[in-house]
């Protein structure tokens, strides 16, 4: 049957338009799978880069710890109290007291001096930006490690000597760790750090990914073989070419019908928020030993009309980058302390957290908005705890550490979420004042597999301690991991091992089966010791 001229138009449309995305698609796929790829080897390098600041940041804890106590010699009381230092801190493998020019007096064990292959003189010393701290590389006959000088007065100096161990660089993906490797030096080029399965001088056409301090003279590198990346994580091409074919189509086919202009998907949130389809969702905190429930965090939702649940992915990051969050994060928190009133008026060491990006925390009103939230609710300060994450940068750390004192001087409680994984340094634990820190889901994952997973989460709530905050561990999912997350020092924490994301009504009652079960266990208890 011949066709009719417009069928032909309509063909030669979508085909024109079926061509324009394919090949759209081939570049878009690459684009798309190598701008992947960098971010997250630029993520990887800057995991690489912030190990290494918690390393010096352990090391200098015990260098203030060991200063706070008053003059030190090279008395046997002294030297006592130096190798207590190195055995509660598993990443400084010596502490030397040293003359002002750099030149050693005595050390914690005497026997390490005779593994130095070479200690250099204090002009050759690197100074940070932070504490007055000097970083030097420490020439040893098995390697090397990192040193670590800070001053106790004018004649002498504190030295803990860092074994930066490579551990804590074991970060590359399995189909890249035999093509790779991660590299750890001073501002100087002195190289203190390295994981790698073969001689770098055995790859080929590397490509490079650096990442820089801010804090101390260290920089990062990951070279990772051309040849590996190009294959790596490359199985998204052709779902994104089938994607680019049924969009071709589908956008032909469009071009051939008038339709009616389709509103986007900011107007599909304001819409929603007008509706009040944004829903707290509740997922318990407890305690690590006794399994009792302490409180939640909070969690965004959206129900819409037809009772279908749209997870927070499929709407965060859109509210995020259009300055939605605001209205949602205020609607959210004034349900949930509507719905948790009774709880918290019944229970005052009840505590609920919510979630506020950076930018909401330093914006203008911030303070009086919230204030007004919860005395409209007549909840206590004290119970509400603000997790400000880790994920994006605080645009201005020091308009951030007014609001945070003045929040906590309010009564409220500021905890750092993500932490270990996140944008900012550590050094911002302090810089914030905040209460808690909330270590992320990545370091619980692996946190039984041995590794450095469980050396970063005990130098994590040993750094907490020192700094007189708290520390909660998320996505804890089995048993093994809460043994592991107690042996590390760790007290608190939420995941899927208690219960996901809950509605208020199924979180009440998980919360009154918990307590009706404590309290049954605390009557056994008596009972067997009036018995």
């Amino acid at each position: 049957m011949k066709l009719r001229w417009p069928d032909v138009t309509q063909i030669a449309i979508v085909v024109t338009s079926l061509v324009a995305f394919v090949t759209g698609g081939h570049f878009a796929a690459k684009a798309v799978i190598e701008g992947q790829q960098s971010r997250q080897l630029e993520e990887l390098t800057d995991v690489a880069l912030r190990r290494s600041e918690v390393a010096v940041d352990f090391g200098a804890a015990a260098l203030d710890e060991l200063a706070r106590r008053g003059p030190l010699s090279c008395d046997p009381a002294s030297l006592q109290a130096v190798r207590l230092q190195v055995y509660q801190r598993s990443g400084v493998k010596d502490i030397r007291l040293v003359n002002r020019d750099g030149s050693v007096i005595c050390s914690a064990y005497s026997e390490t001096l005779e593994f130095d292959n070479g200690w250099v003189d204090r002009p050759e010393m690197l100074l940070s930006k932070e504490n007055h701290l000097l970083l030097f590389r420490v020439d040893q006959f098995n390697g090397f490690a990192l040193g670590v000088l800070r001053d106790i007065d004018k004649k002498n100096s504190l030295v803990a000597i860092l074994g930066i161990n490579s551990d804590l660089f074991d970060i590359m993906p399995a189909e890249l760790r035999g093509h790779s490797e991660v590299l750890l030096e001073l501002k100087n080029g002195s190289e203190v750090g390295r994981f790698a399965l073969k001689r770098h001088t055995e790859f080929a056409q590397l490509v490079s990914f650096n990442d820089v301090s801010s804090r101390y003279p260290l920089h990062a590198t990951i070279h990772v073989e051309r040849g590996a990346l190009q294959r790596w994580n490359s199985e998204a091409y052709w779902p994104i070419m089938m994607i680019a074919l049924g969009l071709g189509v589908a956008f032909g086919v469009l071009l051939t019908k008038t339709t009616a202009r389709l509103e986007g998907p900011i107007a599909d949130i304001d819409r929603g928020l007008a509706r009040g389809e944004f829903k707290p969702f509740y997922q318990p905190t407890f305690d690590l030993r006794t399994g009792a429930i302490l409180g939640c965090e909070v969690l965004a939702r959206r129900i819409r009309e037809d009772g279908s649940i749209i997870p927070p992915m499929s709407f965060i990051p859109l509210a995020e980058s259009s300055g939605r969050i605001e209205s949602m994060t205020w609607q959210i928190l004034e349900a949930a302390l509507k719905e948790l009133y009774h709880r918290l008026r019944e229970d005052k060491q009840f505590k609920l957290s919510f979630n506020v990006v950076p930018r909401h925390l330093v914006s203008d009103g911030f303070i009086e908005t919230l204030r007004r939230v919860v005395a409209g609710t007549k909840v206590s300060a004290r119970q509400v705890m603000l997790e400000v994450t880790e994920r994006n940068e605080l645009p201005d750390l020091d308009r951030a550490a007014a609001v945070v004192k003045e929040l906590r001087e309010l009564g409220f409680r500021v905890a750092m979420d993500d932490v270990g994984v996140g944008h900012n340094g550590l050094s911002q634990m302090k810089g914030l004042g905040a209460n808690t820190i909330k270590i992320d889901k990545f370091f619980v994952d692996s946190i039984t597999e041995g590794g450095s997973a469980a050396t970063i989460v005990e130098t994590l709530a040993r750094l907490a301690r020192d700094l007189h905050m708290t520390v909660i561990a998320e996505g804890i999912e089995t048993f093994e991991q809460v043994q592991a997350l107690i042996a590390c020092g760790v007290e608190e924490g939420q995941g899927y091992l208690v219960s996901p994301p809950l509605p208020f009504g199924k979180f009440d009652e998980l919360v009154e089966i918990s307590q009706s079960r404590a309290f049954a266990e605390a009557t056994v208890r008596q009972a067997a010791q009036v018995a």
